[in-house]
């Protein structure tokens, strides 16, 4: 045998080994490939609501603060030294309490005074009308005795009127702040005392966008919630709407009124508000968890048994009613927003169950089981649990 013949059969060995491996390898992917079409992936648990119709009154939302119908600093019109405080910070008062007393000697004294110069004035006009009606007097005498009792008179009230400024009281009802004084102090004109809030009801100010002044007008309902008070809406209405635009901003400032009967709500708290409309909007409602957001679509997946067809072989299997739910990927249009709802335009019918939760992991045709123990719950307010 040459050389030549024992390279060939050396090479066709060779091939008839490669040939041998090839075909058990390719045995063994096309087992595997059978054995994967036979294995059935376990469906995937899913958290679903229904669409559900609602009717949707339109909202103008914004932030506002919290303002006193009546608010004042009370200062003591004249200067004087604190003989006594009245009250006490925190206090609740009613209109014309006294608060605070400023030192008033001096002025006692020169009232005393005064009121005797009106006693003498009194008797010497009294002794001047006898005489005027015995002719002992002429008239002109009468007329200046009845001028300087007049005089001592307002000279009593003038001395009065300043006593009544030094006894500091309240010109209205509510409920003061700190007090900012003490016994003995010497106050100026225009020293503040303590800060006197009328509390119940209170003024809400907000501004609104220039293009929603046709929307607005008085009497319109308002909602106002709160971050201090969490799970609390207060109701009021619009009392005032300022008739011109700001210049910088392009705003309208709105003015509304809120009960306030358990003066849980302070001055210069910040508010959100909502403007309610009286356009009503019948819209379809879900989650806004259910909504997969994309560049070229947002979508949800609607749960949807399998037809007749489609489970074939599988109901021979003996698959469940449960296994037999799919997944179908539905693009929609969405709408306006509340809380954790959203709406939507079009894409979806009342009564249609969709996936509310971990959307963003499923895939279009992915068998699913159903499981609400575990899903979130949903509030148009989610600072309001009671809804």
């Amino acid at each position: 045998m040459t050389k030549v013949k024992r390279i060939l059969l050396i090479f066709l060995g060779l091939l008839v080994v490669i040939g041998v491996l090839a075909g058990i390898k390719v045995l063994q992917i096309q087992k595997m490939i059978a054995v994967g079409k036979q294995t059935r992936q376990p469906p995937a648990v899913v958290t679903v609501a229904k669409v559900r119709r609602e009717v949707w009154q339109r909202r103008l939302r914004t932030v506002g603060s919290l303002t006193a119908v009546q608010g004042v600093t009370v200062a003591p019109d004249l200067p004087g030294k604190i003989v006594k405080i009245i009250f006490s910070s925190g206090q609740e008062v009613r209109q014309g309490d006294l608060l605070l007393r400023l030192d008033t000697s001096t002025e006692q004294a020169r009232l005393r005074a005064a009121q005797t110069a009106v006693t003498l004035a009194g008797i010497n006009r009294r002794r001047a009308k006898e005489l005027v009606r015995k002719k002992s007097m002429s008239k002109a005498e009468l007329d200046k005795t009845d001028a300087q009792y007049m005089e001592a008179v307002a000279k009593v009230d003038e001395i009065q009127a300043i006593i009544d400024k030094k006894n500091i009281k309240a010109p209205f009802a509510g409920r003061l702040g700190i007090r900012r004084v003490n016994l003995g102090q010497v106050l100026t004109q225009g020293d503040a005392i303590v800060v006197l809030q009328q509390l119940d009801p209170v003024y809400v100010d907000f501004s609104l966008p220039q293009q929603n002044f046709a929307d607005l007008a008085v009497g319109m309902s308002v909602q106002v919630r709160t971050d201090a008070l969490p799970g609390k809406i207060f109701n009021g209405k619009i009392t005032a709407v300022n008739p011109g635009v700001d210049a910088i901003n392009r705003n309208i400032k709105v003015r509304a009124t809120l009960a306030n009967p358990d003066t849980v709500l302070r001055p210069g708290m910040f508010v959100r508000v909502a403007v309610m409309l009286p356009e009503k909007k019948d819209v379809l409602v879900l989650p806004a968890t259910a909504i997969l957001y994309a560049p070229y679509g947002d979508s949800v997946y609607v749960v949807e048994e399998k037809s007749l067809e489609e489970k074939g072989p599988e109901k021979k299997k003996g698959v469940t009613e449960k296994s037999s739910l799919v997944l179908r990927q539905q693009v929609v249009r969405t709408g306006m927003t509340r809380g954790d709802f959203i709406t939507v335009a079009s894409g979806l019918k009342k009564g249609q169950t969709v996936v509310t939760t971990g959307v963003f992991k499923f895939h279009n045709g992915q068998a699913v089981v159903i499981d609400n123990s575990l899903a979130p719950p949903f509030f148009q307010h989610p600072d309001v649990k009671n809804e």
